[in-house]
């Protein structure tokens, strides 16, 4: 009886590893941030030191909300941050 000849096994190959997914934020993700965490700060010293006139007077109390409210906006940009 005749003997079957075996097969030319092919040289293992691993599987090709997938494309790393780009780390990081825009560059203007800091510069943003920073900006915003430092205009709330300014916001709310100016409130204080001009006897609560400025920035806007018709808002009164209300600037103050304006100031934390932009510097929360910047402190949560951080948890962002890469």
């Amino acid at each position: 009886m005749p003997e079957s000849k075996g097969r030319a096994k092919r040289a293992y190959t691993p599987p090709s590893k997938p494309a790393k997914p780009k780390v990081g934020n825009p560059v203007w993700f800091v510069p943003v941030m920073l900006a915003l965490m430092i205009l709330g700060l300014l916001w709310i010293v100016v409130f204080y030191i001009t006897s609560q006139q400025y920035p806007i007077e018709s808002l009164g109390r209300w600037n103050l909300g304006i100031g934390f409210g932009l510097m929360l906006i910047g402190f949560g940009m951080t948890t962002r941050w890469r």
